[in-house]
């Protein structure tokens, strides 16, 4: 994949958040409903794992991954921890299977540019896996939801 560079990050960052929360909510409609884990299918793919990770009033953090075994500890990618704001309607990427955290990655907070752009990364990674996963037709339904809290 090319690599995008769009002129007003900081801009099109909170517009690619924004669509990602969408996104989220389209292939998750009851996700405020998950209370732990849940299974996400689609036919002749992967299963895609979704676990919440915290719980608050306004946030919700979640981590996103397909499972490429048989065992779902082994082998779960992406992995992506997003933090979800239910209140602005956004979802930002904090991590990945591949790169942490920005807190970790970053000491000096005085970079903002290479922030900014590590931010616009995975983000706009987020952006085009939610796309194909939606492609594909991945479907959380609350009885997946509710045969995995039971379980």
């Amino acid at each position: 994949m090319s690599f995008l560079n769009p002129i007003n990050k900081s801009l099109c960052l909170e517009q690619v958040c924004a669509s990602n929360y969408q996104k989220i909510f389209r292939l998750i409609p009851d996700l405020c409903a998950v209370k732990d884990n849940a299974i996400g299918l689609a036919a002749n793919n992967t299963t895609l794992h979704l676990q919440i990770i915290e719980q608050a009033t306004y946030t919700l953090t979640i981590e996103l991954s397909h499972c490429f075994s048989k065992k779902p500890d082994e082998l779960l990618e992406p992995a992506v921890r997003i933090r979800i704001y239910l209140d602005a309607q956004l979802a930002e990427v904090l991590s990945d299977h591949a790169r942490p955290s920005v807190t970790h990655v970053f000491k000096d907070f005085g970079l903002c540019r290479e922030i900014m752009n590590y931010k616009w990364r995975l983000n706009f990674f987020l952006q085009k896996w939610l796309d194909h996963c939606l492609t594909k037709g991945y479907q959380f339904t609350i009885q997946s939801i509710l045969a995995k809290e039971i379980a």
